[in-house]
């Protein structure tokens, strides 16, 4: 999609002077302190392992060689290494990180997955999906894969990491696909993982992906994919708890930030929700949801502070969304503070979206979306402003819209809603009618979501 070079220009301009200090941005309310950037006592350098960056040299058996020697350092469970990727293109297949370290990206470095999908490892299946993603069956690895981790930092002088994802995207477009595509990046059942200053790039399939994590943090990281690239979502924490995100800009093929917890079933059954995550000053474009919650909810999602979000170009503004089947409730959901430009849908909550791991799940397990309160947005050229729609035999409940204002290009944008319950409160155009006035209710509408 056509994206103006001036918003994109004076994100990045602003994301450059504040990560440097250059200007007074007055204090800044963060979360980003939940885990530390750690000092390493040792530092290595990917060069010493042989590794070379001419772009066509490839560098597996560095990465691991080195990452072996962190793990087994003297050093490993007290202060940890870092891992120096100097200027070059460093072309390798996938590796797994290990605890106690950092892996630095020097400026221009650039860390490239090798085009092979034919050797690309499997593993199985995430227990909270039952089967991958796409395909049924295993799935493919991520790129840069951790499990079991704790204490690792990706960072540097926002260095690449590139998924060259595109013979996957291909491989998706016609059908020839074997088994799920890999992410850029995994975590899983890790704790204490920071992620800062690095361009995440061409993923394959999701771009960042912790699950089953506590104690994550994400911030000024730039992650890009093209507007056509499938399922390319930004960052999806998934079954996690204490996540932070922060001052980042994502301009991919999917939802920017999409929060998860499990599919259907298998979720239900593995019951470990995604709660209290702060995502705050994300910048974007997409074709779909810049913030999403779901629609993969049955593990449950709770306590979520969304605030200070700008995106331009895209879909839905904020998607909230899950299905019969999904089971799980969506409660405790705060978004605050939404600035909107040329977006298709303002604001969505939907109980009808999403497909199915398989035929066996429950048609009884209908989700509870209640507790919802979304206030001080505001968007031109939006198209609708929104679709609030539940489910018959679960209706929607405790919603609140305050201070809501959409216009549009041809006349003011429309609501849609149905079989939700809820409060309205200076919101223009003026919502649906199952949408009362905070006067008729008697009170604040945020007092009652």
């Amino acid at each position: 999609m056509g994206i103006s070079g001036r918003p994109l220009i004076s994100v990045f301009v602003f994301f450059f002077l504040s990560a440097h200090h250059h200007i007074s941005l007055g204090d800044l309310i963060t979360c980003s302190g939940i885990v530390p950037k750690k000092h390493r006592s040792q530092m290595l350098s990917i060069s010493d392992f042989g590794a070379v960056g001419d772009g066509t040299t490839l560098n597996t058996n560095a990465f691991n060689a080195a990452i072996d020697t962190i793990r087994n350092s003297k050093n490993a469970a007290s202060e940890g290494s870092l891992l120096y990727v100097p200027r070059g293109v460093y072309l390798t297949q996938t590796f797994n990180l290990t605890s106690h370290m950092t892996l630095y990206l020097a400026h221009g470095a650039v860390i490239k997955a090798l085009q092979d999908t034919e050797k690309w490892p499997l593993i199985d299946p995430l227990p909270s999906y039952g089967r991958g993603r796409e395909r049924p069956g295993p799935r493919y690895i991520s790129f840069i894969h951790g499990d079991g981790l704790t204490d690792v930092i990706i960072t540097g002088k926002n260095g690449t990491i590139d998924g060259a994802g595109e013979p996957w995207w291909n491989m998706w477009r016609h059908g020839t696909l074997k088994f799920t595509r890999p992410g850029l990046i995994e975590f899983k059942n890790s704790s204490d993982i920071l992620i800062s200053h690095v361009v995440l790039r061409n993923s394959p399939f999701w771009t960042l992906h912790p699950v089953y994590c506590s104690g994550v943090v994400v911030h000024h990281v730039t992650i890009l994919a093209p507007t056509d690239s499938p399922n390319t979502d930004g960052i999806d924490p998934d079954s996690s708890s204490n996540v932070c995100i922060e001052d980042s800009y994502i301009s991919t093929g999917d939802d920017l930030v999409a929060v998860k917890s499990g599919w259907d079933e298998y979720g239900i059954a593995y019951n470990r929700p995604s709660r209290d995550i702060t995502i705050r000053r994300i910048t974007g474009s997409t074709s779909f949801a810049g913030i999403a919650i779901g629609s993969e909810t049955s593990g449950g999602i709770q306590n979520v502070t969304v605030e200070n979000i700008t995106l331009f170009n895209s879909g839905i503004g904020i998607h909230i969304k899950t299905n019969t089947g999904r089971g799980g409730s969506i409660q405790g959901i705060t978004v605050s503070g939404v600035h909107m430009e040329k977006v298709r849908t303002g604001i969505k909550i939907s109980g009808d979206t999403g497909d199915h791991p398989d035929d066996h799940f429950n048609t009884s397990a209908l989700p509870v979306v209640r507790g919802i309160t979304i206030k001080n947005v505001w968007g031109i050229k939006v198209e609708r402003a929104g679709m609030v729609q539940g489910l018959k035999d679960a209706p929607f409940t405790n919603l609140c819209f305050s201070n809501v204002t959409f216009t549009g290009t041809k006349g003011p944008p429309i609501w849609k809603c149905s079989d939700v319950v809820g409060a309205a409160d200076k919101v223009n155009p003026t919502a649906c009618p199952e949408l009362t006035t905070a006067a008729q209710q008697g009170g604040s509408c945020e007092n009652q979501a």
